[in-house]
């Protein structure tokens, strides 16, 4: 059953791969994970290979997993579910598992599944990805946006479940309403009779809730504005930035990947107060060399003034009530 929240914990994000293409030396592949600080279970999206050694070096669970969600069927964004799924049996996970993506990633998943004869302890379901949806999940509803890329390739919106208010208690206390069962009908909004007669309707005693949290992730797009209007409501957007401009004007159109100064001008234009770009060129190097990943930083700083950041494998973000991101740790 899907439990209503009385507020808001931080929403915590953790980078497991950053790479586009092929990984580095200090670089994996597209994967990410996400949990409220307040559940129990996360939410991984993207499977880039080798992403299960990745979360080794985290406090994370795979028999905590909740579900995949996958942006698209390129390798660097899903080779390495098989190898998550057999570790996941091998840790004696049993509870079920749900992967969200295009058609072809469960064509992919089961071909693999198949091809090695690995029979899972715990049930596999799959959720298929075509268009604009909305998937709902206990702890957030996950808007589907499609995107432009070489396959069909989508964004996923994570939306916190709608919150009901704290109870008023100061309130409450000025006008002599004891303490007991009162209290805990008015704080899930019902109304209650007090023995002097006094009628009291919950409404009228819960404080207005904090705004939910809404975070974007998208997968490989060459027209970030296609998450335009998605953006105006959403406090973080997380976005491959796999080239400068100018890289990208020489390569050409092939690729169908985006820019940085793409990607921080539609972040500009929606007003997000957060962008993560991520999903780098392995061609970028990290500090010294040519081209480097400052190039990719100087770009979107020069279109985009809000909160920016690279992200880097391992980083951990925290976003706080305030819509504020933050590295952590």
């Amino acid at each position: 059953m899907i439990r209503a929240q009385s507020r808001y914990d931080p929403v915590e994000l953790q980078f497991l791969g950053t790479s586009s293409g092929t990984p580095t030396k200090t670089r994996n592949l597209s994967a990410l994970a996400l949990r409220s600080r307040s559940a129990r279970n996360w939410y991984l999206i993207d499977c880039g290979e080798a992403t299960q050694h990745r979360i080794l070096h985290t406090s994370l669970s795979l028999c905590s997993l909740s579900a995949i969600f996958v942006t698209h069927v390129h390798g660097d964004h899903c080779y390495g579910i098989p190898g998550l799924l057999a570790s996941a049996g091998m840790l004696n996970r049993t509870e079920d598992l749900v992967i969200a993506g295009p058609p072809a990633v469960e064509h992919f998943t089961r071909c693999a599944l198949e091809a090695t004869g690995l029979q899972l302890p715990y049930p596999l379901g799959f959720v298929h990805v075509e268009g604009s949806m909305q998937i709902r999940w206990p702890d957030f509803d996950v808007q589907v946006t499609p995107l432009s890329h070489r396959v069909p390739s989508f964004a996923y919106s994570f939306s916190e479940k709608p919150a009901i208010g704290k109870l008023d208690m100061g309130r409450l206390e000025r006008e002599g309403v004891p303490r007991g069962p009162a209290w805990g009908q008015l704080q899930r909004g019902g109304d209650v009779v007090l023995p002097d007669g006094r009628h009291l309707r919950g409404a009228d005693y819960l404080l207005p809730p904090a705004k939910p949290h809404k975070i974007i992730v998208g997968g490989d797009n060459d027209r970030p504005e296609l998450l335009l209007d998605e953006a105006r409501t959403a406090e973080v957007l997380i976005h491959e930035a796999t080239y400068t401009e100018d890289t990208l004007n020489k390569i050409g159109p092939g690729p169908r990947h985006s820019s940085a100064r793409r990607v921080a001008r539609m972040a500009a234009a929606a007003r997000i107060g957060n962008l993560v770009l991520t999903h780098f060129s392995p061609r970028y190097q990290e500090e010294d060399g040519t081209p480097a990943l400052s190039e990719i930083e100087a770009e979107a700083r020069a279109v985009y003034h809000g909160n920016l950041f690279l992200a880097r494998d391992l980083d951990r973000y925290v976003l706080h009530r305030t819509g504020n991101l933050a590295r952590s740790g």
